[in-house]
């Protein structure tokens, strides 16, 4: 990015309006200026000094108070709004201390009162033209670093869209591998997580939290690969053994993924996808609202709805009727009741008639 720097200021290139309409004072600031090495235009009235201003870089105004048809006060209103880099002086006969503190708060440099000395005039002139230098130098360093801070935000956008692209990618890697170990299940993950994602969206939850919520629903049976595949592919129920060691899968997944940096608790999400509000349920039997995830209690919802409402080696799909009124029978007691309002609200919807039957 190219930075911006203001040029050094000095006597050569800083033009001064002189507006008074004595003439014997035009000329006497005049040669107090020639004299000093500044440029120096004259100006009568507010009209005369406009006129100037447009073809003419002015960096400082000599202004009386009193002028010919506009004030020097509402002439000071005008620079100020249209020219606000030029710095002002009122050079007055007004000896009014009202005056000068109302000018003094619109933002002129300095109140001089006249007949005033020589001197006085030009350490005023001195003063003035350092303070605007300053001041055009400070904004012109507050826009480079706005501008830097937009570049490097930018910057940190673009490298944190390469990074969600990224851990996306991984996370479905990993969805497809445990779909090579359950293939009667393929789809089952992405089914979860799209519907996880549909009802954290009604919910109104934040969009990192969903973004939390259907990443954890894509990888939520990662434990399955420790799960022997006679047991995943098996077509009838399930022994009471073989039942213990399938519920070892979300604590495989959480060990899995306990240790890798993500942005989200997904680990935490994923161990706890299989507990009840009522402690019923695994691996830990955690009880109550407080103890289990909000995002876990919707990926609880979500993964129910779908296991019922899908087919699976030892039965036909349910569903989504089926589904739902399991749902409504839990609710309260297993599931979250604001999760299965919403469940309901988005499967009421039709979002989902075309992945999920109406047996």
């Amino acid at each position: 990015m190219e930075m911006l720097y203001l040029k050094e200021m000095n006597s050569k290139e800083t033009h001064i309006l002189v507006l008074d309409d004595e003439k014997t004072i035009q000329r006497t600031i005049g040669r107090l200026l020639k004299c000093n090495g500044y440029p120096y235009h004259t100006a009568s009235d507010t009209t005369e000094a406009k006129s100037i201003m447009k073809m003419q870089d002015i960096a400082m105004i000599l202004c009386d108070v009193n002028l010919p048809g506009e004030s020097g006060m509402e002439f000071v209103k005008y620079v100020s709004e249209t020219y606000p880099e030029t710095a002002i002086i009122m050079v007055t006969g007004s000896d009014d201390s009202d005056l000068a503190e109302i000018a003094l708060e619109m933002g002129v440099y300095g109140y001089i009162i006249k007949p005033f000395r020589p001197n006085e005039l030009m350490i005023n002139i001195s003063n003035a033209l350092r303070r605007r230098s300053l001041e055009i130098n400070n904004r012109l360093n507050i826009v480079n670093m706005e501008m830097t801070i937009i570049k490097r935000t930018k910057e940190v956008q673009k490298a944190m869209k390469r990074l969600e692209k990224i851990t996306d990618g991984i996370i479905h890697a990993i969805s497809l591998t445990v779909e090579t170990r359950d293939p009667y299940t393929a789809g089952h993950q992405q089914r979860v997580a799209d519907l996880a994602r549909a009802i954290s969206i009604e919910m109104a939850l934040p969009e990192d939290q969903v973004e939390s919520i259907r990443l954890a629903g894509l990888i939520h049976d990662l434990g399955k690969i420790a799960v022997p595949s006679e047991i995943l592919s098996k077509p009838g129920k399930l022994t009471d053994i073989e039942f213990s060691l399938m519920r070892i899968h979300p604590q495989a997944a959480y060990d899995i993924l306990k240790d890798i940096d993500f942005p989200w608790p997904l680990s935490v999400i994923v161990l706890q996808h299989h507990e009840r509000l009522d402690g019923s349920g695994y691996p830990q039997g955690l009880k109550g609202k407080d103890g289990i995830l909000l995002e876990a209690r919707i990926l609880a919802v979500a993964d129910v709805f779908e296991a019922m409402a899908s087919h699976r080696p030892y039965r036909p799909a349910l569903g989504k009727e089926k589904a739902l009124d399991e749902l409504r029978r839990g609710k309260g007691a297993s599931y979250d009741p604001k999760v299965v309002d919403a469940c309901i609200s988005v499967i009421s919807s039709g979002e989902f008639d075309s992945v999920f039957s109406s047996n």
